[in-house]
């Protein structure tokens, strides 16, 4: 995880040594995903997701954070039912998609990376799911080429308010403080958190907000900074929720992801697939294609 410096009037990213993810020599297709802000209630966008797992056919899917709308510890596994329950409460919401991740596990390699949501989600519910953690930032070697996989956030230096708040809430002690209250106070607390936070798009004049109509963006310099301590040309990320690739001048470039919508109209939520252009994995790089959930 980045090292971030925190004081009254600045807030900066120091360039991280990231960790290295070597793709097996079998992979061909790799798919990206971020941004889907799963939560009870929300029954298009988990049936969206729920089908892309199913039917997707690469060798490996990289979740890169938020995947949840809000993750108050792995103990949420331990729910039964949910406040959107008719009458047959059934499995928790964390349980059901956990049961996605873990059916998908079968046949393909899935990885998670924490997003600014989802900070909290651990070994416990990994474990269920079948996946791996990532750290943020992460190399992934694939198709003769290093790519820097992140969440976003913790170059979005100019979003200080947020900066300040990463900081503290991703310090060790104060998730152990969290984690050691109730399941009820924290999701109490994650609901304050979240009505916060639209409170802050009301603020800035956008009535119904995502993150996509906010002035929020990754810092060019840093990001570059990242990429040259990665010895990668291109950074993939999430969080911004504006789908776009950039250059970034000196052959580096960076891929952001789509969040997902489903009820959106139009529908919101795409996948990044690199496709690797030789079966060995030699050294002549991979193919960028931007997929519909729905055409995987």
């Amino acid at each position: 995880m980045s090292a971030v410096a925190v004081s009254a009037n600045t807030v900066h990213s120091v360039a991280p040594a990231p960790a290295v993810l070597q793709a097996p020599v079998n992979w061909r297709r790799v798919d990206f995903i971020a941004d889907l802000h799963l939560q009870p209630g929300d029954h298009a966008n988990f049936a969206a997701w729920r089908d892309f797992m199913r039917a997707t056919r690469a060798d490996a899917v990289f979740i890169l954070g938020d995947l949840f709308e809000v993750w108050v510890g792995d103990d949420v596994l331990d729910v039964v039912g949910d406040a959107d329950a008719d009458s047959d409460p059934g499995p928790g919401f964390a349980t059901r998609c956990a049961r996605v991740i873990q059916a998908a596990s079968q046949r393909l390699a899935v990885y998670f990376m924490h997003g600014n949501r989802d900070f909290l989600l651990g070994p416990v519910y990994a474990k269920a799911c079948g996946m791996t953690l990532l750290e943020d930032p992460t190399v992934l070697a694939f198709a003769g080429q290093r790519w820097l996989l992140s969440h976003g956030d913790a170059l979005c230096l100019q979003d200080t308010d947020y900066m300040q708040f990463r900081h503290q809430v991703r310090d060790a002690r104060w998730q152990h403080a969290f984690l050691a209250k109730p399941l009820a106070e924290r999701q109490s607390i994650g609901r304050d958190i979240r009505a916060q936070s639209e409170a802050r798009k009301s603020r800035a004049g956008v009535v119904g907000a995502t993150m996509a109509n906010l002035d929020v963006d990754l810092d060019v310099e840093a990001t570059r900074e990242w990429l040259r301590a990665a010895e990668a040309p291109t950074v993939i990320h999430g969080h911004t929720h504006k789908p776009a690739e950039h250059d970034l001048g000196s052959g580096q470039r960076r891929i952001v992801l789509s969040d997902w919508d489903a009820a959106a109209s139009p529908a919101r939520g795409s996948v990044l697939r690199l496709i690797a252009a030789s079966p060995d994995l030699s050294g002549s790089g991979a193919r960028v294609e931007r997929l519909a959930a729905t055409s995987v």
